[in-house]
């Protein structure tokens, strides 16, 4: 198989370099150090901590490259988005039209869907995110827009929501299109951490598994990380001779998760090999120190022209701090909102940010979401809120206290 120049270019020289530094070969007897970083010849590799947001690891992070089946992820994300909103629901039946069926029937993975079938949402999606079915992502992407470029422009639209810059989708399954669908390995991570986070249980219902059975026909995945690496549970892999061998994966161990992107692989066994060794070095080389707790309460907000003055600010999800392996964790906390935040307000609404501030590291900006709901108030409160406003302006014996 030959790669497209960017490709060979960026794996020739790792291979040149191990054969002429001999300091460079590991002896494969020896016994192997998992907080040692392992060799990573991927062209584009990518490693965070979802809890804490660090990245533990990056190699032309923001390249672009053609994803072919990483695509997946986006199609799952989108109809996992419309599921959550109540516009989709996963007992709704798509049928395979005559020209999908003569345009995609038998063309790389599938799931084998018969001319006119009509099947659910739910098996759909085990199709795709399981046996990797480029028939099932066409029918799903018309089923759900009407057409394969109305489900595109959704797929874009949620690539910008989320940040994407170095994304762009022209299909729903990956397939080859001279290079007018692409990703960067951070796009994939920002991407699969929104997948995991915002739709848990969706993601655990359709992800993880090791294979999946249509119509008598069972194949397994294809994810080289099951089966060999405790916690694996997703996400995707992904092969053309276009864009060669790829993988996302993610690994859950006693709570903390992390997301890790290769992309560009010339041989599977060195995408099955390099993809394990990365995952356990995620682990070991690196130690989770929680800093804030799931549903905990982290300071209040002042609200104005509402029915209450303030408001807690809780955080969302558990926060945590990744360190290297042994060093203690140092970092100060802050709060930040636009002040006063204006009613209504609805409990779960993100009205603020925790920002961490820890040495050697980028500041994060952590999202805080308001405990209750916050009415808007009537006369009387906005009469309240302005003699709270000016009693700020009076010597601090003299403040009444506005509740």
């Amino acid at each position: 198989m030959i790669l497209p120049a960017p490709y060979r270019h960026a794996i020739w020289p790792f291979a040149f370099a191990a054969l002429c530094q001999p300091g460079l070969a590991r002896d494969r007897h020896a016994p192997v150090d998992p907080t040692v970083l392992p060799e990573i010849t991927a062209p584009a590799a990518y490693m965070i901590d979802v809890d804490s947001g660090r990245v533990l690891f990056a190699r032309d992070a923001q390249r672009r490259f053609v994803p072919a089946s990483l695509t997946k992820i986006m199609t799952s994300y989108v109809a996992f988005e419309l599921i959550a909103s109540g516009k989709l629901r996963l007992d709704q039946r798509f049928v395979m039209t005559p020209e999908t069926f003569r345009q995609w029937h038998g063309v790389g993975s599938t799931m084998f869907l018969g001319n006119n079938s009509s099947t659910t949402v739910a098996e759909l999606l085990e199709g795709i995110v399981t046996v990797s079915a480029n028939d099932a992502c066409v029918v799903l992407a018309q089923g759900i827009a009407g057409s394969v470029p109305g489900f595109t422009a959704m797929m874009n639209e949620q690539a910008k929501r989320l940040g994407m810059r170095n994304t762009h989708y022209n299909t729903p399954n990956g397939w080859m299109d001279q290079g007018q669908t692409y990703v960067s390995a951070q796009d994939l991570a920002t991407l699969s951490d929104a997948l995991i986070t915002r739709h848990g249980d969706l993601y655990h219902r359709f992800y993880g598994h090791e294979r999946a059975e249509f119509n008598g026909i069972q194949q397994n995945n294809h994810n080289p990380l099951y089966g060999h690496t405790p916690g694996a549970d997703g996400v995707k892999t992904g092969f053309t001779g276009e864009a060669g061998y790829g993988v996302v994966g993610s690994v859950v161990r006693d709570g903390r998760r992390i997301i890790l992107v290769l992309g560009g692989y010339a041989r599977p066994k060195d995408r099955a090999d390099q993809s394990r060794q990365f995952a356990e070095w995620g682990f070991a080389a690196w130690d989770s120190h929680p800093i804030v707790g799931a549903g905990a309460k982290v300071g209040t907000a002042i609200v104005q022209a509402g029915k209450a003055r303030s408001v807690d600010l809780v955080a969302p999800r558990g926060y945590a701090l990744t360190v290297p392996h042994g060093e203690a964790p140092r970092y100060t906390l802050s709060i930040r909102y636009k002040t006063p935040l204006i009613a209504p307000i609805a409990k779960g609404e993100e009205v603020a940010s925790l920002i961490v501030r820890a040495p050697g590291q980028p500041i994060e900006h952590l999202p805080l979401v308001a405990a209750r709901d916050v009415a808007t108030g009537n006369g009387i409160d906005r009469v309240r809120d302005g003699l709270a406003t000016l009693a700020q302006h009076l010597p601090a014996t003299l403040r009444p206290t506005f509740q």
